[in-house]
């Protein structure tokens, strides 16, 4: 199984930094980068819900389950 992050699309989309939007979702910018990588383990339900408002997207736009078998 293999969840996909596609932040940096959505990022790139909106015309924003990683930065920018750290600081508009209240996370650390390398909290942000743990995730946009694909290393973070989980991410919290109000995190994922602040980044949709801000990028005005849906879940699905950033997160993507690609089958490996």
């Amino acid at each position: 199984m293999a969840i996909v992050i596609n932040l940096d699309v959505m990022l790139a989309k909106r015309k924003m930094r990683s930065n920018e939007l750290a600081d508009k979702i209240g996370i650390t910018t390398a909290n942000l980068s743990i995730l946009k990588t694909g290393k973070a383990k989980a991410i919290r339900f109000s995190t994922l819900e602040a980044i949709c408002e801000v990028l005005e997207c849906q879940p699905g736009d950033i997160m993507e389950y690609i089958n490996e078998g």
